[in-house]
C-alpha cells in the first residue's frame, strides 16, 4: 500500500492559540474569544506542511491531478465551524489557507484592453469558506443544547472513576488555588483551570516567571482525563461520541465524492475545535491502540483521512489516517484494529450505523422533541427582539423628525416675522425717506414695508438689502 496512489484527502484541523475563554462545564456554554498572532503562525505552517505534504509531485502523499499553483475552488471544500471560538476558527481557517495556496503573481487577468491585472498582495488567492452555525446545522457543535449530552456529563461526574480522581487530586487543587485567582478548584471545572494557566504561561510574562514547574502539566493531566471522559462513550454510537457521530457523517460523504471519478473534488478541510478528535479516536480504536492521544490535542494539530487507489494486483480503494499533535509531524494511526491501510468499503460498513446525518436524526439522539427548543427559538427570539428594536428606532426617528419639522417651521415663521417688524419706527421711517426713490422711480415709503404684500416685501427688501446691507438686522 506504500506505492498506493493518492486520490484525495480529508483534514481536521483544530485551531491555533487563542486568549482564553471559559466554557460551561455542565451545559459547554461558552464566552467569547480572540485569536493571536501565535495562533495565525501555527495555523499559516500547517498550511504550508499540508502544501508541500499534498500538493508537491515529489511527495509520497501528492495527490494526482489537483492543481497547486492557482486554486481550482471545483477541487477544494472548505467548512468552518462558527460556534463556539467561532472568530478564532475562522481566523486559523483563513492563515491555513494562505500556507496551502500562497499569493501567486500568475493568479491574474488579461482585459480587453490588454491590460494585466494581478490579484491584491502580489496574487492573494481567496478560497471559498463554508462557516456552520449550529443554528442552522448540527455536524461542526453537535454537543451544545442538546439534553442527552447534558445527562451524559453528569453520570460521568457521578460515576466512580471521577469520584476517585478527584480526591486524587486535591492535593492539587489546593496548590493550584493561588495561581487562578478565584476560579473553583475542583475537578468538574479541570478544563478551564488548565486553560487559565496555559493562556497566561503563554501570554503574561510576570505569570509564567512566578509559575512553578510541572504546575501546568498536572493541570494538563487533569483536564485530559476530564475532556477524555466527556467526549467518549464505550460505544462507537453513544451520545458522549457526539462530536464523532456528526463529523462521520461529513468524512464519508467526501470519501464518497472523492472516489467517484465524475466529482472534480479532492480536498476537504474541515476546521474546527479539540472536540472531534478526542470522540473519532475512540470510536476508530485510535484511543485504545495509542493511549497518549488520549485528551486536548495541541493547538494546530490535524487528523488526515487520505483515500488512496491500491496497486495491482488490488484496485481497491483504502484509508490511511494519519494524526499530527501542534508542531509534530504527520504519523499514520490505524484505526478499526487494522494496523495497515483499511479498505474503504470496511471503514463506511464499520463507521456508518453510528453516523448522524440531519438536524432531526439530532435532536432525536439528543431527546429534543421539535425543533423550536433551541434553534426555531433561538432564532426567532433574535428576529423578535431585532424586529422590535427595528421599530423603536423607527418611531424615534419619526417622531424626530416631526419635531424637527415643527421646530423648522417655526424657526422659519419666526424670522419671516422678524423681517417685516421695524425696531425703533420713527429713526427708521426717516431713513428710509432720505434714502430716496428706487432704480424703478418707486418712492420707498414706510408704508410699503410695513405692508402685507408679499411681492413687496420679497422684491423692495432685495433691492434694498443689495444698496443698503446694514439697513436691517
Amino acid at each position: 500500500m506504500k506505492l498506493s496512489k493518492v486520490l484525495g484527502a480529508i483534514i481536521i484541523a483544530r485551531n491555533g492559540d487563542r486568549y482564553g475563554y471559559y466554557q460551561d462545564p455542565y451545559t459547554y456554554a461558552a464566552s467569547n474569544t480572540e485569536t493571536t498572532a501565535l495562533g495565525e503562525v501555527q495555523s499559516f505552517q500547517l498550511g504550508n506542511l499540508l502544501r508541500t505534504t499534498y500538493l508537491d509531485s515529489s511527495s509520497p502523499s501528492y495527490i494526482e491531478g489537483m492543481r497547486s499553483d492557482i486554486v481550482d475552488n471545483s477541487e477544494i471544500k472548505v467548512r468552518v465551524k462558527a460556534g463556539v471560538e467561532g472568530t478564532v476558527v475562522f481566523d486559523s481557517a483563513i492563515a491555513l489557507l494562505q500556507g496551502l495556496f500562497p499569493p501567486n503573481p500568475n493568479n491574474k487577468i488579461v482585459l480587453a484592453n490588454e491590460t494585466v491585472v494581478v490579484a491584491p498582495l502580489g496574487g492573494y488567492q481567496y478560497v471559498p469558506v463554508e462557516t456552520v452555525e449550529p443554528g442552522n446545522d448540527r455536524s461542526l457543535e453537535p454537543w451544545t443544547n442538546c439534553p442527552a449530552f447534558e445527562k451524559h456529563v453528569k453520570e460521568f461526574y457521578s460515576s466512580s472513576d471521577f469520584k476517585q480522581k478527584s480526591q486524587e487530586a486535591q492535593p492539587f487543587f489546593k496548590f493550584v488555588r493561588d495561581y487562578v485567582f478565584g476560579r473553583p478548584t475542583t475537578l468538574e471545572n479541570a478544563w478551564n483551570i488548565f486553560d487559565f494557566v496555559n493562556s497566561q504561561l503563554t501570554h503574561n510574562k510576570t505569570y509564567a516567571h512566578r509559575l512553578p514547574p510541572t504546575l501546568v502539566e498536572q493541570a494538563r493531566s487533569l483536564a485530559n482525563f476530564h475532556e477524555d471522559g466527556i467526549f467518549s462513550s464505550k460505544s462507537i454510537d453513544g451520545v458522549g461520541n457526539i462530536a464523532g457521530r456528526t463529523m462521520l457523517h461529513t468524512i464519508l460523504s467526501a470519501l464518497e465524492r472523492i472516489a467517484f471519478n465524475g466529482d472534480p473534488l479532492q480536498f476537504l478541510l474541515i476546521e474546527t475545535t479539540y472536540q472531534p478528535f478526542i470522540s473519532l479516536f475512540h470510536q476508530t480504536g485510535i484511543a485504545q491502540e495509542h493511549p497518549e492521544l488520549r485528551g486536548i490535542p495541541d493547538y494546530g494539530s490535524a487528523f488526515a483521512i487520505e483515500l488512496r487507489r491500491g496497486s495491482p494486483p488490488d484496485l481497491r480503494d483504502f484509508v490511511r489516517v494519519k494524526f499530527k499533535n501542534g508542531t509534530s509531524d504527520f504519523e499514520d494511526v490505524h484505526v478499526f484494529g487494522h494496523h495497515a491501510d483499511i479498505p474503504l468499503t470496511e471503514f463506511i460498513y464499520r463507521a456508518e450505523n453510528a453516523v448522524i446525518k440531519s438536524n432531526k436524526q439530532w435532536r432525536q439522539v439528543c431527546g429534543v422533541k421539535s425543533a423550536g427548543i433551541f434553534e426555531t427559538a433561538k432564532l426567532a427570539a433574535s428576529s423578535n427582539m431585532q424586529a422590535s428594536m427595528t421599530g423603536v428606532l423607527a418611531f424615534f426617528m419619526l417622531t424626530s423628525l416631526w419635531f424637527a419639522a415643527k421646530i423648522i417651521k417655526r424657526t422659519r415663521a419666526k424670522a419671516r416675522e422678524a423681517r417685516l417688524r421695524l425696531e425703533g419706527e420713527e429713526e427708521v421711517s426717516k431713513k428710509l425717506t432720505n434714502y430716496g426713490t428706487m432704480s424703478r422711480g418707486k418712492s420707498r415709503t414706510h408704508e410699503c414695508w410695513r405692508s402685507t404684500c408679499e411681492h413687496c416685501r420679497t422684491v423692495e427688501s432685495t433691492t434694498f438689502d443689495a444698496q443698503h446691507p446694514r439697513a436691517f438686522p
